[in-house]
């Protein structure tokens, strides 16, 4: 059995961040395992602009920006293999591996990072009726076919959802000389970022419109056109609103997905509301030694948070091996609550007694606040307040707590107070 001090479990901008950190902290014994064939992860394929703004005070694409890693990756002398694609980890660390190179085998880890990003919401978990032609693709699917293969899917389209990856995709299209007709949002509001908007539908006089989903496929062997309608509160179609749009390609961005099967594998309890893991201020999880970071842990707005995160998720993988599993006991264990309009936090519990550095308290809000604060109370005594002039769902909020305002609390709730600002 081969055995390594630190074993990171995927290759994209989380994964390497957080090796880069652990080897920079003397922990030798590191290796990388990517299942592509490169490092980089989903990067490679987004050759966009608008990344490192914030880690590298310079806007790079996709590619840029996951090659200043693999570089430090590879100056660094840290192992890695792609093409490695790893099938188990058990609550003892121990890994189970396979790739064309070195076939089966296992691996004991003293502490595993996991950094395995996130996969698209597919149709099947839409229930969107009608038949099942060809022409239908996650955004994903579309921007790896055209920005790494050469190949258009389509001439005419038709977008459902309005993340990230599904904006970018209708400016990318518009670009191939494709007609994006419109994109379709069930939601009323968006759920990209502003500048998304703005850049890759309103620049191009695409439509966006809200509150609106397909509620019908045409076509036999290849998509012929989608139905779509405006839908209530609910999410349920409005009669008397079909518009029937011809389109030979539907592109689908309803949603990331955290890739956590091997999580749930290693005996990790996994979060019902980001599908992701419970983490502590350290970002390790409930199984000790197996940390979290980047997409696997939450879906993230910025490439940036991911790095900053995973440098620290490697940071403390690297404490743990150095102390050998153990740290100073703490009687001082903070529960994080959700309150009004917050739907998560990471992490949810904060281990006041061995916090040296502020602590970073990450959530998503349940809809749009205008003109609101963040409050962090422990009971009815305030800890922290964060005026917002907006806070919208596509948008991570980030508040940092100093460790001192939490020595005598054994629980925080974060909520969001409307119409203070």
């Amino acid at each position: 059995m081969d055995k390594h001090s630190l074993v990171v479990i995927g290759g994209g901008p989380a994964g390497m961040a957080a090796a880069i950190a652990a080897k920079k902290d003397g922990i030798d014994d590191i290796v990388i395992y990517e299942r592509d064939a490169q490092l980089g992860g989903i990067l490679n394929q987004c050759i966009h602009n608008g990344f490192g703004l914030h880690t590298f005070k310079e806007e790079l694409t996709g590619p840029e920006y996951a090659e200043r890693f693999s570089k430090q990756v590879i100056s660094l002398g840290i192992k890695y293999e792609t093409g490695s694609m790893v099938l188990s980890i058990s609550r003892d660390k121990e890994i189970t591996v396979v790739s064309r190179e070195n076939g089966l085998r296992t691996v004991q880890a003293d502490a595993v990072v996991l950094a395995m990003g996130c996969r698209e919401r597919p149709r099947g978990a839409l229930n969107i009726p009608g038949t099942r032609p060809q022409g239908i693709y996650t955004a994903g699917t579309a921007q790896k076919l055209v920005n790494c293969e050469g190949w258009v899917p389509g001439r005419e389209i038709v977008i459902l959802g309005s993340g990230d990856i599904g904006l970018i995709m209708a400016r990318r299209m518009t670009l191939e000389g494709v007609r994006v007709k419109l994109v379709a949002e069930l939601m009323p509001y968006s759920g990209g970022l502003k500048r998304n908007i703005v850049q890759c539908l309103d620049d191009y006089g695409i439509p966006l419109r809200l509150s609106h989903t397909v509620i019908d496929v045409k076509g036999k062997r290849k998509l012929e056109g989608v139905t779509i309608a405006e839908v209530d509160s609910g999410g349920k179609p409005i009669q008397g609103t079909e518009e029937y749009y011809p389109c030979d390609t539907l592109l689908l961005s309803c949603g990331l997905i955290p890739e956590n099967e091997l999580t749930l594998g290693a005996g990790v309890t996994i979060n019902s509301v980001t599908n992701g893991p419970f983490v502590d201020d350290t970002l390790q999880t409930d199984v000790p030694g197996i940390f979290a970071c980047g997409n696997v842990l939450h879906v993230h707005d910025l490439v940036d948070f991911v790095s900053e995160e995973s440098g620290r998720a490697g940071h403390n993988a690297a404490d743990y091996i150095k102390n050998n599993g153990c740290k100073a006991n703490s009687a001082k264990i903070v529960t994080v609550c959700v309150g009004n309009g917050v739907r998560y936090t990471v992490p949810s519990t904060i281990d006041v007694g061995n916090a040296s550095e502020n602590i970073h308290l990450r959530f998503r809000v349940r809809g749009v606040y205008k003109g609101s604060a963040i409050v962090v109370r422990s009971g009815e005594h305030e800890l922290l307040r964060k005026k917002k002039k907006i806070m919208v769902p596509s948008e991570m909020e980030d508040v940092i707590i100093k460790p001192g305002l939490l020595e005598d609390v054994s629980e925080i709730s974060v909520a969001i107070e409307e119409g203070t600002v």
